[in-house]
C-alpha cells in the first residue's frame, strides 16, 4: 500500500475515535466557524423566529440582530448554532426538561 493509503486509513481511524468521543481532547483542533447563517439554521427546521429562540435560549431580539446581520454570535453561539444546524434533536434532548 501506498503512503497516502496508509496516511488516509490512519486519518480516518483518528476521525472514528473523535467522532466516538475516544481521543484526546489534546491531540487534535476544532473548528468553529467563523460565521454561520442562522436565517438558514432556522428556517430548515421550519421554525418561526420565536420559536427557535425559546427551543433554544436565545433572546429573540439577538437572534432578529443576528438574522439582520446587525450583529454577529460569538464564538459560543457559532458551536451551539452549529451543533443546533448539524444535530438539533441531541440539543433539543440535551436543553429538555427532566
Amino acid at each position: 500500500m501506498s503512503k497516502l493509503g496508509k496516511d488516509l486509513i490512519q486519518a480516518a481511524k483518528e476521525a472514528r475515535a473523535i467522532a466516538r468521543g475516544e481521543a484526546d481532547p489534546k491531540s487534535y483542533r476544532v473548528h468553529v466557524p467563523t460565521r454561520v447563517n442562522v436565517r438558514a439554521i432556522r428556517k430548515q427546521q421550519g421554525l418561526s423566529q420565536n420559536e427557535f429562540a425559546a427551543l433554544y435560549g436565545i433572546a429573540p431580539g439577538t437572534l432578529r440582530d443576528w438574522e439582520q446581520d446587525r450583529a454577529q454570535p460569538d464564538g459560543s453561539a457559532r458551536v451551539l448554532l452549529t451543533i443546533i444546524d448539524r444535530e438539533p434533536d441531541a440539543v433539543a434532548r440535551a436543553l429538555r426538561k427532566r
